[in-house]
């Protein structure tokens, strides 16, 4: 039987978690043959290989190793490698995800051999161009051939950039990642290690990644105060990149909350669904809070998940302690809304290869 080649690229742990739901997908079709490509932009085993165990997904068909460099040196070497590794395929589709370098290189990589692009997670905008995902998920859409929008704002962000008149195809799929916290929810039935070390006591979940607040050392310090006042009221938990935890350390900068390594996959969950609050600067976990029904605060002056903020179970916070510290505090005190629907009904992934695969057919 002849198998059409379809390949995703994937290198950071939102895109793992994606194309983990796009291959049980996949593996339903035996006329399609599905490509992992790792680019090794996560490299240490938290980050990479756990997720790939715990999600029950194959180790990737190809591994990279690229990483550790400047944002231009690593897109540059991915391009490049990909770009050989692509021509040596010839897929039908290249599918990229989200907006890293891995996304930027991917995109750039298949464009550039004529190889049709799909994007998933496509429209999202925060309109901060200082940020290299907004730069990364900007170009991505412009060469992309089918754009899979997770909301209704990420269409109408499309739409606006005149994406109607380029004869690509926009599709409002919903988000991978809700048909991910439905399936992988299931798998976790016990509390986290660290949790359990302290009993039944009400904690908050802090993620803190983005370069615009660890490589600011005023930003990260101001963040920190705040995160020390709120573990003054109630404890709070942050898995801290090895890399940022260095930073902080080398500023002299004062954590009064417990501060653990990376977690895995299955791990974060159980930390979500158990918390009392969600703090962070990640895309990802605003809207993992939503799915675990947690009000979130956020870490940045602006968010692509405009929907969460509109709804009021997500509030910006940016960088001020005092901020931080009044929007705690206001938060655990009322009870937000979460309404259903937003982000889908859980079948993102199938609409998504269902929408593959007319399209091969079509071409």
């Amino acid at each position: 039987m002849h198998r059409e080649k379809i390949v995703s690229i994937v290198g950071a742990r939102p895109q793992f978690i994606k194309a983990a739901m796009i291959c049980r997908e996949m593996g339903k079709y035996p006329d399609l043959q599905h490509i992992v490509v790792h680019t090794g932009q996560h490299f240490d085993n938290n980050m990479s290989e756990i997720f790939f165990q715990q999600m029950h997904m194959p180790e990737p068909d190809f591994n990279l190793d690229i990483h550790g460099l400047s944002h231009g040196a690593m897109t540059g070497r991915m391009l490049e490698a990909l770009e050989k590794l692509l021509a040596e395929l010839s897929p039908k589709i290249v599918i990229v995800y989200g907006d890293t370098n891995t996304t930027l290189a991917g995109a750039l990589a298949a464009s550039k051999l004529k190889l049709d692009v799909a994007h998933v997670e496509s429209g999202l905008r925060s309109f901060n161009m200082d940020m290299p995902e907004e730069v990364n998920r900007t170009l991505t859409d412009r060469v992309s051939d089918i754009l899979f929008c997770p909301t209704a704002a990420s269409v109408s962000n499309l739409r606006d950039e005149g994406f109607e008149k380029r004869g690509c195809r926009m599709i409002r799929c919903g988000d991978v990642m809700y048909d991910a916290a439905i399936h992988f929810s299931k798998m976790v039935t016990t509390r986290p290690t660290v949790v359990n070390e302290f009993g039944d006591e009400d904690y908050v979940l802090c993620t803190i990644h983005r370069a615009e607040n660890t490589d600011d050392i005023d930003k990260l310090r101001s963040i920190f105060e705040g995160l020390n006042r709120i573990a003054s009221e109630v404890r709070v938990i942050v898995p801290l990149h090895p890399r940022t935890k260095k930073v902080v350390e080398g500023a002299g900068i004062q954590a009064d909350f417990l501060i653990v390594e990376p977690v895995g996959f299955l791990e974060m969950i159980g930390l979500l669904k158990n918390c009392k609050l969600v703090i962070t600067d990640s895309g990802g976990v605003q809207k993992e809070a939503y799915f675990y029904r947690k009000m979130c605060l956020t870490l940045r002056d602006e968010t692509e998940w405009v929907e969460l903020v509109e709804m009021g179970c997500n509030k910006l916070v940016g960088s001020d302690p005092d901020m931080i510290h009044e929007s705690f505090k206001a938060a655990v005190s009322k009870e937000p809304v979460f309404e259903s629907g937003t982000y889908g009904n859980g079948r993102a992934s199938e609409t998504i290869v269902n929408e593959l695969r007319a399209f091969i057919s079509s071409r």
